[in-house]
């Protein structure tokens, strides 16, 4: 996704005064004279940290609804409810606009990979796995971020940090699926194929976003409103609903699936990613990925009574490890 514009609605400097204009506002910087430096307030890290927490609770939210419901289900009721308030908060903000819709074609592939597929891969691995396992796989999605970027931008830096990050991280990922393994309490390798799957459609549409959307400079509230939108019409068209109220007669996973994945897992949680990326920038709102993994091996070990091997922890250390290599790797390639 790309940063809105940083306009006041003009996009000339051509009026009269404008290189005045544009001296004083170097001069300045939010109110404050140049040179001087601000702390980012703490309510960004406290957005970050909350942030960290919503993403991690959604397993075991997901975990509860699929004993109930089917998972496409699941991701309908999601996105229904986590739409909602999304599009009352991007009309009071008047972010909206109709000639937005003539990138209606780009939205649509954002909506599939973003929201729809990546939502339904997620609820179906989950399904099949422990939650813990499920929320500790997802910390493997930028290894897929940068092994499609590399690939079809070409724009990725190859070096030994990214490259041995992101074989660590893989490792990690094979270490919690372990297919080697014929114990009958193995972790479903169908499960983790399927949170794969998810991760690298999630991967994918980064790759997509930075091509073709980020160049069209439009809000990211307004393009996060148009996906969910979009990806609510291809669910509805798309999803069997029979059955579908049964989700009700469980009022724990009911209220888990409206409030913990619909209002604060889709509509708060990409309001707080926005915030985060505002008041402390792209890549300390990238590192909020470290925090999920952990919430949901907590959650699913200490509230849920889900069994832990120490195998799982160190996979989940692998896979968090290689991720800070290969960003690490990254920074350094970019500098």
């Amino acid at each position: 996704m790309n940063k809105p514009p940083l306009t006041n609605g003009h996009t000339g400097s051509n009026r009269p005064g404008s290189e005045q204009a544009g001296h004083a506002r170097r001069r300045r910087v939010h109110g404050r004279p140049a040179g001087t430096t601000t702390k980012p307030p703490l309510g960004a890290y406290g957005a970050f940290l909350l942030l960290g927490l919503i993403w991690g609770t959604n397993f075991i939210f997901m975990k509860w609804a699929s004993a109930s419901i089917s998972p496409t289900q699941i991701v309908l009721l999601r996105v229904l409810f986590g739409f909602l308030p999304l599009l009352v908060f991007a009309v009071a903000t008047g972010t909206l606009h109709w000639r937005d819709w003539r990138h209606a074609h780009h939205f649509l592939v954002m909506a599939m990979l973003a929201t729809a597929f990546y939502y339904i891969a997620f609820a179906k691995g989950t399904a099949l796995l422990l939650s813990s396992v499920a929320g500790m796989l997802s910390g493997a999605i930028p290894l897929f971020t940068f092994v499609t970027a590399a690939v079809f931008l070409r724009e990725e830096p190859l070096n030994v940090r990214s490259v041995s990050g992101t074989l660590l991280g893989f490792l990690g990922v094979l270490l919690i699926a372990r297919p080697w393994s014929h114990d009958i309490g193995a972790v479903n390798v169908a499960g983790v194929l399927w949170m794969v799957a998810g991760s690298f459609s999630v991967g994918c549409s980064f790759v997509y976003a930075r091509k073709f959307i980020s160049p069209l400079r439009l809000p990211p509230l307004a393009l996060t409103t148009y996906q969910i939108g979009l990806a609510l019409v291809i669910l509805l068209a798309t999803t069997d609903p029979g059955g579908i109220m049964q989700i009700f007669g469980d009022i724990r996973a009911s209220l888990g699936l409206i409030v913990g994945l619909g209002f604060l897992g889709t509509s708060v949680a990409y309001i707080l990613y926005y915030l985060i990326v505002d008041r402390l920038g792209a890549v300390a709102a990238s590192s909020v990925t470290y925090i999920p993994p952990v919430v949901a091996l907590v959650i699913g070990a200490v509230l849920a009574g889900e069994p832990v091997q120490a195998v799982d922890v160190l996979a989940m250390a692998t896979i968090l490890v290689g991720v800070g290599i290969l960003q690490s790797g990254r920074t350094i390639g970019k500098s």
